[in-house]
This record gives structure tokens, sequence and C-alpha cells, in this order.
């Protein structure tokens, strides 16, 4: 992925390696200048592959530049009160420094990463690869740059998949009559009152208690943290695999941070993010079936949980029924940007 950051070089990856003991002039005056600590957000918290993915970054930062630039992580979006929708907007405030969005969380605020959310464009993560690594992302990267934050480097969330404590979904019509939480959008609000749905939106904060109560039948999220937060443990013994759409995360900075920084620094920065965010799309990913490895469908059966993969027909019916949002949305998206992902995607995916 190419961002304004890249091609540092050799020396300054070298920097950012571990090679900080013959710290550079300019970093020397610049310390003086840096703050005690640099807040950084993110939803949710451990073990979750996208929390952990902050925790990560702000680690490698933290330990390569000797404490010099110590990043904090707040998980749980406790920055702005749990509600991980004003991310954005608290980043821009000055509130946080540094952070893992989730492009769901911030859709409400930039319509183009509503793409992410389009019902069944991508069908596997050769499609979400072929998203994020291609002209797409950088146009999405392009647009934060244009909020005066300065997006890193791309991450994952997951596909998301549905869960319920009533019974399992295969069909379009065996959602009718769901309470099904939301976090953010109001794309998935009309996704799921087009399937016969009652959409409830709620921060992530509160949905626990929401499942245990019952009052929500159901949630989307991917099959980790399903499993990191131990929804079958809150009435959620059906899940159905239907790869409606997926959550990229991005790991950002605030405009202002990055420029307070010297050169190698901000390279150093940078080469952590993209370490990080690639052991997050490893997390993310793990034992959903790639390569063979299908540990955590696995480990969701041994839970008691009832797992429905759905078939590609199976999907192509929810598909069908959802195909009007889509189309309605991949205008507020921006045909041109659609456009350019499902000619990615064709190529990935042949």
């Amino acid at each position: 992925m190419t961002t304004p950051f890249q091609g540092a070089t050799r020396r300054n990856l070298l920097l950012g390696s571990g090679a900080l003991g013959l710290a550079a002039p300019s970093i020397a005056r610049a310390q003086g200048q840096y703050r005690a600590e640099y807040k950084v957000s993110v939803v949710g918290n451990r073990p979750l592959p996208i929390s952990d993915g902050a925790f990560t970054w702000a680690e490698l930062v933290t330990q390569r530049s000797g404490g010099r630039i110590n990043m904090k992580v707040y998980p749980g979006s406790q920055l702005v009160g749990g509600d991980q929708t004003r991310e954005l907007v608290a980043m821009r405030q000055g509130v946080i420094d540094m952070a893992v969005f989730s492009t769901i969380n911030i859709s409400p605020q930039i319509r183009e990463m509503n793409i992410f959310s389009l019902p069944f464009l991508m069908p596997n993560h050769r499609a979400f690869d072929a998203i994020i690594n291609g002209e797409v992302g950088r146009d999405l990267f392009g647009t934060l740059t244009s909020r005066d934050v300065t997006p890193i480097a791309w991450g994952e969330n997951g596909f998301r998949e549905i869960s319920n404590s009533k019974r399992e979904i295969r069909k379009p019509e065996d959602l009718r009559g769901l309470k099904i939480r939301f976090a953010a959008g109001a794309i998935f609000s009309e996704i799921y009152q087009g399937l016969g749905a009652n959409p409830v939106q709620m921060s992530f904060a509160d949905l626990q208690p929401a499942l245990s109560t019952g009052a929500v039948d159901g949630q989307e999220n991917p099959v980790n943290l399903f499993l990191g937060f131990r929804m079958d443990t809150l009435a959620q013994k059906h899940l159905s695999i239907w790869n409606y759409c997926a959550d990229a995360a991005i790991f950002v900075a605030s405009k202002a941070v990055m420029d307070s920084f010297a050169p190698a620094d901000r390279d150093l920065v940078i080469a952590c993010a993209r370490e990080a965010a690639q052991k997050q799309i490893a997390a993310a990913r793990k034992g959903l079936g790639i390569d063979g490895d299908r540990s955590s469908i696995e480990e969701c059966v041994r839970r008691g949980v009832a797992v429905a993969e759905l078939t590609p027909a199976e999907k192509q019916a929810f598909a069908r029924v959802t195909r009007p949002v889509f189309d309605k949305w991949a205008q507020t998206v921006g045909s041109a940007l659609v456009q350019k992902a499902e000619a990615a995607i064709a190529r990935a995916i042949a």
C-alpha cells in the first residue's frame, strides 16, 4: 500500500528496527519537544485482534524509541466515553493522538468508508485484500488525509458473521422479527429492515449486557471477536457464516502529531504500525478455514454453538434481497469508487 510516508531510507528503517542507540541529532533536538504520552484509542480490548493491534503498535514504538515516544492505549474507546463512532471527531479535536479505527465506526463521518459495508460485495479475503491493497485503498487513504488524519496502515477486524439466541439463520426469512444489534451506520439498519429483522444500534460497551438480558436477540461481529468475548455464554447459540460484509481496520495518527515528529521518528511510527497491522490481519483470520486451519470454527462448535456455514447459493439469496440497499448506498459511497472495487474483486477471485 502506498502512503504519503513510504520511501523511508535504509538508514531510517534500521532505526525503526532497533538501531536507536545511535540516535540522529535531529531526534535528540526534538526529544524535549515530545509529549510525555501519546493517547491511542481503540474499540474493545485484548484479546480482540483489532485491539491487540493497537497494543502491539504502541509497545513496538515505545520499545524501539527507547521510551522517547510513549504511546499509551486506551481500550474500549474510553477516551470518547465508549462511543466508538466519535473517535474520528475526537482525533480532529486533539483528544486522541493515534488510533486503530474500525471503518464501520468512522463511516458515519466519511461516507466512502461504507464501501466495506455494502452487502455481499466481498465474497472472501482475496476480495478484501484487493480493495485495501489497490487503488481503492489508496483513494480511501487520500480521503482521510484530507480530514487532517494521517493513515498509516491497513489492518483487519474481519468478516462480520451473525449470531442469535433463537434459531439457525440460513435464508432471509429466518431473520424475520429478530432484534439484531449493529454498531453504527444507517446502511446496517436498512440491511436488517430489508431482511425483516428489527435492528438496534448500540455501542460495543452496551452489547454484552444487552445480550445477557435478552434486550437484543443477536449481533454481527467477526468470529474471533465472538470467541474472545465468550458470546456463547451470552445466549448466542446459533452462528451463521455468511460473510455479508467485512470490517477493515486503519492505523492512523493525527496529522499534527505526525508533523511534530522528527523524520526518523515518523518512519519508526510507520514501520511499527505496518508490522502490527500484519500481525493483526493474521490474528483476525486465524482458524477460519484459510489454508485449512479451522480451529476457530471448531472452537465455536466445542463450546456448543451451532455453526451454519452458508453455501454460495444461500449467500446469493441474501444478496438478492439486500440488492436495493447495495444500489442505494453505492451512490452514497460513490459510483466510481464502487466500480473500481468491483473490478478489482473480479480480477482477484477470477
